[in-house]
């Protein structure tokens, strides 16, 4: 593998990594508040109208963030009923020829998330709900996991490219 792309396919790792470890504990963030609504809620007879619409942001950004990490970690839904059988040649061969299927996908769907914070941005769009947040803050995290995830996904498909040479990758 060329210089520049075994440093592009590390940097890709490096910040998947880091962002999918911060990501993780968006969980407990939700969890938290939850908790705090219920008690709320229970306790206090107080409802709160943003309490559920911020955790469900949360979970957003919780899987967005992460997809990038679950692609290193290989632990997204695979359709296996062939391929965990197959030597780890032959699953980077088929991972090669289906690689471009999913940039092609993940091209479009970053367009799509561009093109949907320009329109939150543009006309100030928030959610209808009773509590109306300003959409722009989620639709931009939304991006930036796409993002992470399509340059994992080429961080991938150069590996697997690799793989099929037989030469050892990192």
């Amino acid at each position: 593998m060329p210089k520049a792309i075994k440093k592009f396919v590390e940097s890709v790792e490096a910040i998947n990594k880091a962002v999918g470890k911060f990501s993780q504990y968006g969980v407990f963030a939700m969890m938290g508040l939850l908790l705090f609504e219920s008690l709320s809620r229970t306790l206090f007879n107080r409802p709160h109208i943003w309490v559920v619409e911020t955790a469900q942001f949360l979970m957003a950004a919780y899987y967005l963030l992460g997809g990038g990490y679950s692609m290193i970690l290989k632990s997204h839904v695979r359709m296996d009923l062939l391929y965990g059988r197959w030597s780890r040649k032959r699953q980077a061969l088929a991972d090669v020829l289906t690689g471009p299927f999913l940039l092609f996908y993940l091209i479009f769907l970053l367009i799509g998330a561009i093109s949907s914070i320009d329109y939150a941005l543009k006309y100030g769009q928030k959610n209808y709900t009773p509590w109306a947040p300003p959409l722009a803050p989620i639709k931009i995290i939304m991006a930036i996991g796409i993002l992470l995830m399509l340059l994992q996904a080429v961080a991938t498909f150069f590996k697997d490219i690799e793989k099929v040479r037989d030469k050892e990758s990192s």
